[in-house]
């Protein structure tokens, strides 16, 4: 038997797939595919303190390799989500990570807090990649506002923080480093690249709000190096994000350094892609002679043999 078990910050998932938040709801129409308690972990849409709209429309904008989406993040605030969304991701069986986001500092320790003292979820993932509506930026593209985000969130709760980065800076590698020291206890990476379209047809911006965030199989190399450069750097865990659309993606981002991987656009396109993904890890592991999926992380650092 093959051990697809893997630990994050002292949480074991059964095995190292799961969905990025935003692109997997739990619900009735995505049961219906395969149950969410194969997942190594759930994860929500991100919330935040207080109900939002998201942006304007147009939102999504296809290209060659993946899309464009300027969603906005809308949500149903803290308060719903706590009586509605949470108690059904506890009971579904996997590890449950929260993603939160703030707008303030105030704003990710109180949604840190509450979420510690729900005591229904086991990690708390910060977006860290949304705007920073109090000072105009992104809270992931700046390194003292990256750190006293963390620390925020981390002095708040009890629970494990898991920071997510943006690729949208010089090095996302020397972001990752700034997150560690501010005391997260892992980092998942990358969020999507700046992008924009423009529609020929009536020649101003695709999107409502002019830019979105670039996902899908296009950004795949660039997240691949992320993680890779990222591993040298930090000794927390990562959770590789970008453009994984089969096994063969997931299994590069573990051996360049990931512990586990997020699944997203892909899911869109096939709502089956995550169990292919974990089916086809376990496979290729046992075919490559090991006994533990762990045992691949990392392997792409080690000297080639003569």
């Amino acid at each position: 038997m093959i051990d697809m078990s893997v630990e994050i910050a002292g949480v074991t998932l059964p095995n190292p797939v799961m969905p990025a938040s935003g692109t997997y709801e739990v619900d009735d129409l995505h049961e219906g595919f395969f149950p969410p308690s194969e997942l190594g972990a759930l994860i929500n849409k991100t919330i935040f303190l207080h109900p939002r709209p998201g942006n304007p429309p147009p939102r999504i904008w296809e290209t060659p390799c993946g899309m464009l989406n300027s969603i906005g993040i809308p949500s149903e605030g803290l308060h719903k989500f706590l009586e509605e969304k949470l108690p059904r991701l506890r009971s579904l069986g996997p590890p449950v990570i929260v993603s939160i986001a703030g707008n303030s500092l105030q704003e990710w320790r109180d949604l840190a807090a509450a979420i510690d003292e729900s005591g229904s979820a086991d990690m708390i993932e910060l977006d860290l990649s949304c705007p920073n509506l109090e000072q105009g930026f992104i809270w992931a593209s700046d390194p003292q506002a990256l750190a006293e985000a963390v620390a925020a969130a981390v002095e708040a709760a009890k629970l494990p923080v898991i920071s997510k980065l943006s690729p949208n800076v010089r090095d996302i590698s020397e972001m990752a480093v700034v997150a560690e020291r501010a005391g997260t206890a892992a980092v998942s990476m990358v969020n999507s690249y700046l992008g924009m379209a423009i529609d020929i047809r009536t020649r101003r911006p695709a999107l409502g709000n002019i830019t979105g965030g670039l996902t899908g199989p296009a950004i795949r190399p660039m997240a691949l190096y992320s993680v890779f450069a990222t591993f040298q750097k930090i000794q927390v865990p990562i959770i590789g994000i970008g453009g994984i659309a089969t096994w063969r993606d997931a299994v590069e981002f573990l051996l360049a350094g990931a512990t586990a991987v997020a699944v997203g656009t892909q899911n869109f396109v096939d709502p089956t892609a995550m169990r292919k993904v974990i089916n086809g890890i376990a496979g290729y592991v046992e075919r490559a002679g090991f006994s533990a999926v762990r045992e691949l992380i990392g392997l792409a650092h080690q000297p080639q043999s003569a």
